[in-house]
């Protein structure tokens, strides 16, 4: 029933920046948390960020956190994310994900995307060196 769509994606030079955007449709949110995921060709997918949709609180892999920022607009249903000082590793499918329930251990790990609710279809980041 919640539809995702994934803007933003594109090819930028090793330092550059990208803000990535996710509009949500079908239903009025609250207590939810949406977030990113991304895939890289070979990888499996891999947890980035994510927010809360009712408090705002931030969620980030370890590998973006200080790069990456995560934000939503409660009037558009829309998540962010703005990517800085961008690396060629940080090329891949960015999916656009929803769950009820963050599956955080508290311990810097979030689950596996089988364990969110719906996805988008993906927008793709290159990295270029």
């Amino acid at each position: 029933q919640v539809q995702l769509v994934e803007s933003g994606g594109g090819l930028v030079q090793a330092g550059g920046s990208l803000r990535l955007s996710c509009a949500a449709s079908g239903r009025t949110f609250s207590n939810n948390h949406m977030g990113w995921f991304r895939q890289a060709p070979g990888k499996e997918r891999e947890f980035v960020a994510a927010i809360s949709w009712a408090g705002g609180r931030t969620y980030y892999a370890s590998s973006v956190t200080g790069r990456f920022t995560i934000s939503r607009d409660n009037a558009k249903n829309t998540v962010y994310l703005q990517m800085k000082s961008l690396k060629p590793e940080d090329t891949a499918v960015y999916y656009c994900t929803l769950s009820t329930i963050l599956p955080t251990d508290g311990k810097g790990r979030f689950g596996t995307p089988a364990m969110y609710d719906s996805w988008g279809q993906g927008t793709q980041v290159t990295v270029s060196s």
